[in-house]
This record gives structure tokens, C-alpha cells and sequence, in this order.
């Protein structure tokens, strides 16, 4: 019986072309520009590292005090100062953590003829990579030895391997890095999480310049290389310089830490209000804790990772998809009615109400496959075309694939038979005696 009814749905949509042209284009636009804000709520809105985001954390300690936790509704900075960081480092209260701050030095290539230049990256501890689960091509991470003892290596992204080293295993070769010699000890996979869930402060939580090179935290601090962090100060330094950054009470030191159970959590967050009460009892804070512990879901929540105008946008889009359903029962209802005397005629003939929803719903369901097939076009543009209405570092992350392509299909069916519903209702209760009465 499907074979029939979609026949006789097939006849009817012929007949009827204009009508069916418009309903397919209402249904077509209206779940094209959902299914394209939604391709790039998608992408900003995922969790970048879903098997291990509840275990991953992210503390802050408030080193100012009321003043500015009150400008800031109550909550410490979003970084550390480098003492505090330094602190948590030293007793280690988690399984894994890592001290970070941004840093942007200049790479000169071993090559005759190239220039050098300027990469993005980050010192960090050997811990940050087994914390973050960082894939390796080449190679290794350094080991806590190599933190302790800052030895001059670097772990390179594979495109900076691929433009120094023409992607050939490049782990102990020599690196000349802000005009001293560092040793490859790894060539990082393809890893270039979004958001930038380890580094939203100074991101944003999206960026198109990739993190490239990473090299030991404590290295970093003895070879002078600076920082390229937003740093947050609310007094001047007394003493110059990058020295002076590290001993002043500036807020500019990233810091992420693994804690496994809901036990460990509680014991890190009795340790970092004991930290600060002891900080309290050496005359350094004069103010009761004031300490946050935040999991990584939360964390970029409180950053707004997600930007508002993409929360705005797809909302408007399921909107205008609401109007186009409104319209396509709108032009259903009147094709259905329209053909009262068919239906009163079959209904004569003893089909069963049934019989005529079966029919009015398949004819619908073929309405919203040419609207899909229509939508999918519609989608690949506006994929295309998302640069117009969002940040570069945004538009780049919407792409088109199977499950969009799929989910715009079925989006499409399903929502022209949910607007079928009630214009089939009506058909399937048209009177035969009155329909054959008036023909």
C-alpha cells in the first residue's frame, strides 16, 4: 500500500506543481538557516575533550582581596600570580596539573635562505600533556627531571615540523629558539582542540593561530622568554622587566589540574582555603579566602566561551523555521481541501479514515524530502557563506558533513509531517454524503 499512496501522492504534487514549488521552498529556506547556525553552534557549543572533561579543573585564588572581588561580582581573577601558581606547583595536590603562560617567540630556521619568524605557544609542565591527552607523532613530552632541571627542549606542532623539517621525524634536532639552541624532543599530531579549552583567557576560546611550540614552564622563566598572556595587575610593579612580572602581585599564570573523583575535588578545594588561610596568617592576605575550583564545563561556561551571538542567531533561525511551517499548513490545508470531492469520492468507495491519513501524511512526507534536498543546497551555501555574519576564528569551525547533511533531511521530513498533522486532519473528516451531494 506505500507504493500506492506514494503514486498517488506523486500525481498530486504534480498536479499542483506551483503549490508544491512553494512548499518545498518554505521548507527548504526555513531548515537551511537553522541547520547553518546550527552547523556553527555546534562547533563553539561541543565539549573539545568530552572523555576527560569533568576530571579536568581550574582553580583561582583571589591574591587583591574585596575591593576587586566585588568589582568582579565576588569571584578571585581568572589567572594566578605567579607566586600563587608557583605554590600549587610546588605541592603538587593533584594528579596532574600544570602552571601555563603564553609566550610568542621567534624561530630561525636551520635552512639557507629562510627568514626567521615568529610562532605562538606556551611554557608549560611535562604534566600538561598527559593531562590533556596531547596525541604525539614524534617523540615524546620532556620529564619532570627536565622541569627540574630546565633543560632547553621544545615539543613542536606538526605544521611547524612540516615548514622547518619538511615533516620528516625532526626529535633531536637543533632549534634555534629567540636566538638560543633548543633540542626537539616531540612532534605533536594533528591536536588543535576548539575551543581552546586550556587557554580561553587569552583566546577567547577560538583562535586560527594554532598553539605551534611548547617548551618547559621553569625554562621559560630562566631563558627570559616573556609572557604573551593578558595580564591583570592592579598596582604598578616596583621592580622592571619580566623579573618584576614574576614578584609582583599581577594576576597572569593559566593553570589546570586532573582530579578523578569527587573525593580529590573536596580535598583540593580544603587545600586551596588552608593555602590561603596560611597566606592570611604571613601578612600577605587580609581578607577571609576567597578561592574558586571550577571543572572544565563550568569553567567555559563562566568564561561564555559560547558566543551570545550564536545563541541569538540560531534561535532567530528556529524562528524563521516556525514561520515556514506555519506557512507550509497554511498551503497544505488549502491544497487538501481542495481536493474534498476526491477524498469524499474514496471515502464513498469505503477507504477508512485511515486510509486517507496514511495518504495525505505520505504526501506531506514527500514535501519535506524535496524540501530536505532543496535545504542541503541551501545549507552548503550558508555554510559557505558564515564569514558574513561571524568572527573568522568562528566561521572557520562551521563545516558541512554527513551528519548535517543527514540531520537537514530528516529535520526536513519530520517537521513537514508534524505540519501536515492537522491540514490531514481535517481531509480524513470531510463528509462523503455532503461532498458527493455538492459534486
Amino acid at each position: 500500500m506505500f507504493a500506492y499512496y506514494l503514486n498517488i501522492a506523486w500525481r498530486s504534487l504534480r498536479r499542483s506543481s506551483g503549490l508544491t514549488a512553494l512548499m518545498m521552498l518554505a521548507i527548504g529556506f526555513g531548515v537551511a538557516a537553522s541547520m547553518t547556525t546550527y552547523s556553527v553552534f555546534r562547533a563553539v557549543s561541543g565539549d573539545p575533550i568530552p572523555w576527560k572533561s569533568s576530571k579536568l579543573f581550574v582553580p583561582s585564588i583571589d591574591p587583591w582581596g574585596p575591593k576587586f572581588a566585588g568589582q568582579n561580582q565576588g569571584n578571585p581573577p581568572d589567572t594566578l600570580t605567579y607566586a600563587d601558581a608557583m605554590a600549587l606547583m610546588r605541592d603538587q595536590r593533584a594528579k596532574l596539573q600544570s602552571a601555563m603562560y603564553r609566550i610568542s617567540p621567534s624561530v630561525v630556521p636551520a635552512r639557507e635562505g629562510q627568514h626567521p619568524f615568529y610562532v605562538n605557544g606556551h611554557a608549560v609542565y611535562s604534566q600538561f600533556f598527559p593531562m590533556l591527552d596531547v596525541p604525539f607523532r614524534y617523540g615524546s613530552a620532556w620529564s619532570a627531571v627536565d622541569d627540574e632541571r630546565r633543560t632547553t627542549v621544545v615539543v613542536i606542532s606538526g605544521a611547524l615540523n612540516q615548514e622547518l623539517f619538511a615533516g620528516a621525524n625532526s626529535v633531536g634536532r637543533t632549534l634555534n629558539v629567540n636566538g638560543k639552541d633548543y633540542r626537539v624532543i616531540g612532534v605533536l599530531d594533528d591536536w588543535n582542540p576548539q575551543p581552546v579549552f586550556y587557554d580561553v583567557i587569552n583566546t577567547g576560546g577560538f583562535t586560527t593561530n594554532k598553539d605551534e611550540l611548547f617548551m618547559p614552564f621553569e625554562t621559560g622563566i630562566a631563558m627570559n622568554v616573556e609572557n604573551h598572556s593578558n595580564t591583570n595587575c592592579i598596582e604598578t610593579s616596583k621592580e622592571a622587566g619580566f623579573a618584576g612580572l614574576q614578584h609582583s602581585s599581577c594576576a597572569w599564570v593559566g593553570f589546570m589540574a586532573e582530579l578523578d573523583t569527587a573525593d580529590e575535588v573536596q580535598a583540593y578545594e580544603k587545600y586551596l582555603d588552608g593555602y590561603a588561610r596560611e597566606q592570611q596568617g604571613a601578612g600577605r592576605f587580609a581578607w577571609a579566602p576567597n578561592n574558586r575550583l571550577r571543572s572544565l564545563p563550568a569553567w567555559l561556561d563562566y568564561e561564555e566561551v559560547v558566543p551570545g551571538d550564536t545563541v541569538v542567531s540560531l534561535l532567530a533561525a528556529l524562528g524563521l523555521l516556525a514561520v515556514c511551517l506555519v506557512n507550509t499548513v497554511g498551503l497544505m490545508l488549502a491544497k487538501f481541501l481542495r481536493r474534498s470531492g476526491e477524498i469524499g469520492l474514496r471515502r464513498a468507495l469505503g477507504a477508512p479514515r485511515g486510509a486517507i491519513y496514511q495518504q495525505c501524511l505520505i504526501e506531506a512526507g514527500v514535501v519535506g524530502v524535496g524540501g530536505g534536498l532543496l535545504g542541503v543546497l541551501l545549507t552548503a551555501l550558508g555554510v559557505f557563506g558564515v564569514s558574513l555574519m561571524f568572527p573568522k576564528e568562528i566561521a572557520t569551525l562551521a563545516r558541512l558533513d554527513i551528519s548535517l547533511l543527514g540531520l537537514t533531511i530528516v529535520t526536513a521530513v519530520l517537521a513537514t509531517v508534524l505540519a501536515g498533522l492537522y491540514p490531514t486532519y481535517r481531509a480524513s473528516r470531510v463528509q462523503p454524503a455532503l461532498q458527493l451531494k455538492s459534486s
